[in-house]
């Protein structure tokens, strides 16, 4: 009789809780049962794991082999069990040492041939072994994402056997300590849209650059071809670089979706646009075992809904509690998970069917009737939660193509500058961004004189603004004031931020 105990790591949301893989040998048939709740994949892996040690010349021990996934009611899902389950089946079988095991933690999925392959969901494990002060063995293909986790020691193999050479000492282990500010790109990434690409559009430019300084959440509204994908698109080069705290819940997110985690790593913002046939629960997340959605994905970055009006009326309504609390909660029968949603949404529309209307043109045919039927798609507790209203007009063709004025446009980099003073002002005043003003920071950094609070209830009444609305004006006049280095919140500023919530879209 023979017993081992070996660590790994499941998958829940973004956590890693521990599960603990014990592997006994007893006599009797040769039989491999596994329990402890687990799916189909990891039933599988009984084959695999057999598969591995034979093809590596080690021995596969002719006997009753029982592995219990631990704890017993944590479902388990994937290949990432293979590795501990090999490792435990061998230290057991007193074919590798048993004494070190207790320092390590292995996530893995085998192939037939022992080679390692790429797990989802790494960089959550390296999270929670280094809270657990152990060493994580794992597939080397996944080694950079782990070295995310500063200071977590890593043993990274290509195979099977290399793993048993790493636990004998024949193989170094990598002790991650490189400073990972070093390591960021200076300059952002040519895939990152510059906006002086956009001709014009000089108010939709300023808007862009409020929302970029305060987090603030904003909706262009405008004809065909005036360039509301262009502006949307060229707001992640506006925004400062991911922190190194940022850096991580992002990536961890695309890593449990199986996503490419580059862009995040070299700083880049996430930018997520899906398809207005998206449904509610590839927005939100979900599935059997939940997944993050486009909303989490998106998280410390920009969701962008082109067309928003086109977007099923289920599928918005469902994006009012994450943009104000920042998270979203999956319950399931298997599993309620909670993954972060805190994103910055930038909405695009027509303002009539045709997309004319308002349009100096004048060739808009559709009746009122159609016209507010069609923009009665978003509900008003929807649009009381975007900050900023813009109408973005087409250019005249001489403009268009005036190239002298072109030469003059502002890059992504100058404005960018301005918003990092921005930004770097709200985080020594208050500790976040405006957006995130609650309770007694935004009273005592929203301060108005009896002057300016007479203005917004004047303003407030003769446009009908909710309480949120008159909320979000005031958060967006200090993003204004910010933006002039002002250390309070003047008329200008409040004119200012109450012109972004008269959009033509309400008229």
């Amino acid at each position: 009789m023979a017993l081992s105990k070996v660590f790994t790591r499941a998958q829940l949301g973004i956590a890693a809780p521990l599960v603990e893989v014990e592997v006994h040998l007893s006599g009797g048939l040769p039989a491999f049962q596994l329990v402890g709740l687990p799916e189909a994949a990891v039933r599988e892996s009984k084959e695999r794991v057999r598969s591995a040690l034979l093809n590596l010349g080690f021995t596969f021990p002719v006997s009753r082999i029982t592995v219990n996934l631990a704890p017993a009611d944590l479902p388990k899902e994937g290949g990432r069990y293979d590795l501990a389950i090999a490792i435990g089946v061998l230290a057991a079988s007193k074919q590798i040492p048993e004494d070190l095991l207790s320092q390590w933690e292995f996530v893995g999925e085998l192939s037939l041939s022992g080679d390692l392959r790429k797990v989802k969901g790494i960089l959550p494990v390296a999270m929670a072994c280094y809270k657990s002060q152990r060493k994580l063995c794992l597939p080397a293909i996944d080694a950079p994402q782990a070295q995310l986790v500063s200071q977590l020691e890593l043993g990274a193999a290509g195979d099977l056997l290399q793993v048993c050479h790493l636990l004998s000492g024949q193989l170094p282990i990598f002790e991650n300590t490189e400073n990972r500010e070093n390591e960021k790109q200076t300059e952002l990434p040519a895939s990152v849209l510059d906006i002086k690409d956009v001709k014009g559009q000089l108010q939709a430019k300023r808007a862009l650059e409020i929302a970029a300084s305060g987090g603030h959440h904003l909706l262009f509204s405008g004809s065909p071809g005036s360039g509301k994908s262009m502006l949307a698109a060229r707001l992640p080069g506006l925004l400062a670089k991911l922190t190194d705290q940022e850096c991580i819940e992002s990536a961890a997110i695309y890593s449990v979706a199986g996503l490419a985690t580059e862009q995040i790593c070299a700083g880049v913002r996430p930018f997520r646009a899906p398809h207005h046939t998206a449904s509610a629960v590839s927005l939100v997340g979900g599935g059997s075992y939940p997944q993050p959605g486009e909303i989490s994905l998106a998280h410390n970055g920009v969701l962008f809904l082109d067309e928003v009006v086109e977007f099923s009326r289920t599928v918005l309504e469902v994006l009012r509690e994450p943009l104000e609390a920042g998270e979203i909660h999956i319950s399931r029968a298997a599993q309620k998970v909670s993954y972060p949603a805190n994103f910055q949404l930038v909405a695009a529309m027509n303002p009539c069917p045709c997309g004319y209307a308002y349009d100096a043109s004048g060739r808009c045919r559709c009746s009122p009737d159609q016209i507010k039927r069609y923009q009665s798609k978003l509900s008003g507790p929807l649009l009381d939660r975007i900050d900023l209203h813009i109408q973005v007009n087409p250019i005249a063709a001489n403009e268009l193509l005036d190239v002298e004025q072109h030469t003059a446009q502002e890059s992504s980099a100058d404005i960018a500058s301005r918003v990092a003073k921005s930004v770097a002002r709200q985080l020594a005043r208050q500790q976040c961004r405006n957006a995130h003003l609650a309770g007694e920071q935004l009273e005592k950094h929203c301060y108005l004189d009896s002057q300016l609070r007479e203005l917004l209830a004047s303003a407030a009444t003769k446009l009908e603004l909710s309480a949120r609305a008159c909320t979000r004006i005031l958060k967006v006049s200090r993003s204004i004031a910010d933006l002039a280095s002002a250390d309070t919140i003047e008329r200008q500023h409040l004119l200012e931020a109450l012109s972004y919530r008269q959009s033509q879209i309400t008229q």
